[in-house]
């Protein structure tokens, strides 16, 4: 068996009982497939859900808060709470368990994308289990959209994760509502169509905040990024040991190739200083045959983009986005013509058919 890398995203309803509190029993079976994992000499990330849950009644309310300013509340009061679980289970094991705590900025200002990216890499190699939550006391719209799907594929992304499994009360992606007949589970997709995100419903578990919609834009960025993804349910007790197995009942969502940790970063989050638009014979080349952007394909531009900067590469035509790239000359350069300019963005600096969600 091969050692990999292995990012768990655990949602509220796959720790939480009917009622909405934590529940210490799931907690424990899924950390027990962790450290199991562990002594296979995998390496794991949890991304987990479940402070407001663990949080909510210690404040006295009795029932989840819907206002931002309760979330906020009863994350900061069940965070810890929910931290302590976790450490205890893994502690009995011999295992370390490290929390870390991601907004956006984290993702989206260079600098600190870098010093996650080195935090976790030197927590994994230490043995250490990273669990990680959104900063659910002080962020605001993570907490309206739920997306701790989202944080553990941007997490997958940028660690190169070899597999995200996404842990929820439904056993993968169906054909129609599971509830009614006829419904057939999807065992793998291959591409995330429209068709296939008209599949998806709306919230699952009243506890939680994430559907399948959520879980569907997740594997989108993962698997741009190369990650594979698989989505099973919690109520199967070895669902993540039999996921990395690859024995597991859900969705598999299968990955092209690995984006590189500094195209990750330009292609998903850097902001673009201008727009290169391209002919149909160049968008052939860039996007089919991994060639760079050349001068002779650019058709037009705007914006006051610098040598280095990021920009969007996109059709002529109808100004689809074919991809970003890191500028090889300034805008003054262009108006040069081929005489002065070669190569635009070369390949090694461009990222094309990218996830345009996050």
């Amino acid at each position: 068996m091969n050692k990999e890398l292995i990012v768990v995203k655990i949602g509220t309803s796959s720790i939480t009982d009917r009622d909405g509190n934590i529940n210490q029993k799931k907690i424990r079976n899924i950390v027990r497939q962790i450290c199991d994992l562990k002594d296979q000499g995998h390496r794991v990330i949890v991304v987990s859900s479940g402070s407001i849950a663990a949080g909510f009644r210690r404040l006295g309310y009795t029932m989840r808060p819907t206002t931002v300013q309760r979330k906020q509340a009863a994350a900061a009061a069940g965070q810890g709470l929910l931290m302590e679980m976790y450490t205890e289970a893994l502690d009995e094991r011999g295992y370390v368990s490290a929390q870390i705590l991601l907004t956006r900025a984290d993702f989206t200002d260079k600098e600190r994308y870098m010093n996650a990216f080195n935090a976790l890499g030197t927590l994994i190699k230490a043995g250490a289990v990273p669990i990680i939550n959104e900063n659910d006391s002080v962020a605001t719209d993570e907490i309206k959209l739920g997306d701790n799907d989202t944080l553990s594929a941007q997490v997958a992304g940028m660690m190169h994760a070899d597999l995200l499994v996404l842990l929820t009360d439904v056993d993968g992606l169906y054909t129609k509502d599971p509830a009614k007949e006829g419904a057939e589970r999807i065992p793998v997709v291959d591409r995330i169509t429209r068709d296939i995100e008209r599949l998806a419903g709306g919230a699952g578990s009243g506890n939680g905040t994430g559907g399948m919609k959520t879980k569907l834009t997740a594997a989108k960025f993962a698997t741009t990024a190369g990650v594979p993804v698989f989505i099973c349910s919690y109520k199967d007790e070895d669902a993540v040991s039999n996921a990395v197995a690859g024995t597991g009942q859900g969705t598999l969502f299968t990955a092209g190739s690995r984006l590189k940790t500094r195209l990750q970063w330009m292609a998903f989050y850097a902001r673009p200083h201008g727009n290169i638009y391209v002919d149909k014979g160049a968008a052939e080349a860039i996007t089919l045959k991994g060639k760079s952007l050349l001068r002779k394909g650019v058709v037009a531009w705007e914006g006051d983009f610098e040598e280095g900067d990021v920009v969007n590469i996109l059709m002529s035509e109808t100004h689809e986005r074919l991809g970003k790239g890191t500028a090889g000359c300034s805008f003054r350069d262009l108006d040069k013509g081929t005489e002065k300019v070669n190569e635009v963005v070369h390949k090694d600096n461009m990222a094309v058919n990218i996830y345009e969600g996050i």
